[in-house]
């Protein structure tokens, strides 16, 4: 036996369940398998749940894209997710050892390649740019997709969602999951190419289903499913005629600034009414893809504060606030970005720690690493949503070898059992307390900061808007 929080057996089986809006169906499943997973259906906030049978299964709460890394790390022996997320690792890592086992015949989408109506209407339109622009949550199937369809330039930029909403101004094409085509339509996208059918699929990591008997679990599970035959399939296109290339213009007489949804809004509303600037369609409890600025010659989009480094670096964006913590992630993985921060707007503060078990007898990192040397203990797992900052800092602490699981969220549930030490945002510590865990080492403290390119070639009328933000967002 070993010790990982509660007591368990070498038999007993690690199931990994989805967060979100799977949750529900998934709980329904389980039940109707007689697979009851205590506290699931009804939404406990408990990251590690018993099963009805507890000394044969525990189930884990993941993010649902977080799943196919856990299972191919061997972590859980099985796992349920939707199978474009296992499609998504094999389309770069092909021998990673997570097999689909059955598809378990809910939630049902498709995988599209699509466009801005009026701007890539056929996905031989794609052929007539200079730079084709691919956004995705979905980058590995993505970077498939152009190498399949020979585009002779491309670039990739990986969302953290809502990729449909990228086009025309900051990407041509999106690889999306839509409930079919008419959704794409509805949200202002143009299906141009299906890839594939997805559902949530039972996976299992293939040496578990080597050496372990999971039957328990697989049988009534495929017995209580009703497959689908989606994901069984997985379509690329062919090379694209090759046209001329243009780059169909887009208008940039305009400023273009990208402000973030999500739990940062409420900081950046209150910088935005401290500098007397309202945009129409972002305030409390309100927010559109592109509110009205009410500033000549400024336009505004809601992006993924995670995304806008990136955006700002490309050129895409002239100015856009996020967190420190999202720009430090992005110069960690590309150290030569243009992307820089031009204001600390002195909001949304935090402390980027490293984080670890309260049961350790250590205060700091230099006594975390003596103690696992001692052990033995042979590589440091390392969770983080942030994988290049916990990479940076694996590296200057000197960590022997380690291996950096990048993670959705749901982070506080990871340690000890599914990593050693963990990369993670503290405000007043009271979720690490409750979760049993302690910060060790400060990494940064992290602020909602203005950001943009560090050389900005702007025109006369865009460089009095740009001006005109920096003076009106300066804290006072």
């Amino acid at each position: 036996m070993k010790w990982s929080g509660r007591w368990q057996t070498p038999a007993m089986i690690k199931l990994a369940l989805p967060a979100g809006d799977l949750r529900g169906a998934i709980a329904q499943l389980l039940d109707s398998a007689g697979l009851e997973i205590e506290g699931y259906g009804e939404g406990s906030r408990a990251y590690r749940l018993p099963g009805r049978s507890r000394d044969v299964l525990t189930a884990r709460v993941f993010r649902e894209k977080d799943i196919s890394i856990q299972i191919a790390l061997g972590n859980y022996d099985l796992g349920i997710c939707s199978i474009a997320w296992v499609k998504e690792m094999h389309a770069r890592f092909p021998g990673q050892p997570i097999v689909p086992l059955s598809d378990l015949g809910v939630a049902q989408a498709t995988l599209w390649a699509a466009g801005a109506p009026g701007h890539c209407d056929r996905l031989e339109d794609l052929s007539r740019l200079g730079l084709v622009r691919i956004a995705s949550e979905y980058a590995n199937i993505a970077e498939a997709f152009a190498r399949s369809a020979r585009l002779a330039r491309y670039r990739v930029q990986p969302v953290g969602g809502a990729a449909e909403a990228y086009p025309p101004e900051d990407a041509d094409c999106v690889i999306v999951a839509a409930a079919g085509g008419n959704q794409l339509r509805e949200a202002g996208a143009q299906p141009l190419f299906k890839l594939f059918d997805s559902s949530a699929w039972l996976v299992a990591n293939a040496t578990a289903l080597k050496t372990k008997n999971l039957s328990s679990v697989t049988g009534p599970l495929k017995s209580s499913a009703t497959s689908t035959a989606a994901g069984n399939g997985f379509r690329l296109p062919g090379p694209l005629p090759r046209n001329a290339a243009e780059r169909m213009p887009m208008s940039r007489d305009t400023l273009r600034l990208a402000v973030p949804d999500g739990h940062q809004q409420r900081h950046v509303v209150e910088a935005l009414r401290a500098a007397d600037l309202a945009f129409d369609g972002y305030g409390d409890g309100q927010t559109i893809r592109r509110p009205r600025s009410g500033v000549d010659g400024l336009d505004v989009k809601v992006i993924r504060p995670h995304d806008m480094p990136a955006l700002v670096a490309t050129g895409e964006m002239d100015l856009a606030i996020t967190g420190r913590d999202c720009l430090l992630e992005h110069r960690y993985a590309f150290p030569s970005s243009p992307a820089t921060e031009l204001l600390d707007l002195q909001r949304g503060q935090y402390n980027l720690s490293a984080v670890v078990s309260e049961d350790l007898p250590a205060t700091t990192i230099d006594e975390v690493l003596e103690l696992w040397r001692g052990e033995g203990k042979p590589i440091l797992r390392v969770a983080a949503e942030f994988p290049a900052t916990a990479d940076h800092y694996a590296r200057s602490r000197h960590f022997w070898r380690y291996q950096v699981i990048p993670i959705a969220g749901a982070s506080e549930g990871f340690v000890p059992e599914d990593a050693d030490l963990l990369i993670e945002g503290t405000e007043t510590g009271k979720t690490l307390a409750e979760n049993r865990l302690k910060a060790i080492d400060l990494l940064y403290r992290s602020t909602t900061c203005l950001i943009g390119h560090r050389a900005p070639n702007l025109s006369e009328k865009r460089r009095r808007v740009y001006d005109h933000l920096l003076s009106a967002l300066q804290p006072s």
